[in-house]
């Protein structure tokens, strides 16, 4: 895992899961806000667990909301396009709705995206 700060936004990448259940996630959570010293991560797609994007599980729901628990804007970003599910492709719609947690193409759409917040 690399976390590489531009601007406001620590960004967070690497070539294996990094993110594979609740404790994980709150570790970096943790990590980012006081190593980088922000709350705004971009977060490579691929250092995710595949089960995330499969909605059933619950755990989307369960590690976002600890992000929102402790006040911290997110952007995953990666290709979504072999995702057919409609209930997960309803749930990245609603996500990039809010003002929480967004899932976009590119680190740059992400970067920007949350600078902006």
């Amino acid at each position: 895992m690399t976390v590489e700060k531009i601007g406001t936004v620590a960004v967070v990448t690497g070539d294996s899961p990094i993110i594979s259940d609740v404790q994980s996630a709150l570790d970096l959570i943790m990590s980012v806000k006081y190593n980088e010293g922000t709350n705004k991560i971009a977060i490579d797609k691929k250092t995710i667990t595949e089960d995330f994007f499969i909605l059933s599980t619950g755990l989307a729901g369960e590690i976002l909301q600890k992000f929102i628990n402790y006040d911290v804007k997110a952007a995953i970003y990666g290709d979504y396009s072999k995702y057919t599910s409609k209930p997960l492709r309803d749930f990245i719609y609603e996500s990039n709705n809010g003002k929480d947690v967004f899932f976009c193409s590119t680190k740059d759409e992400a970067i920007k995206r949350l600078s902006e917040l």
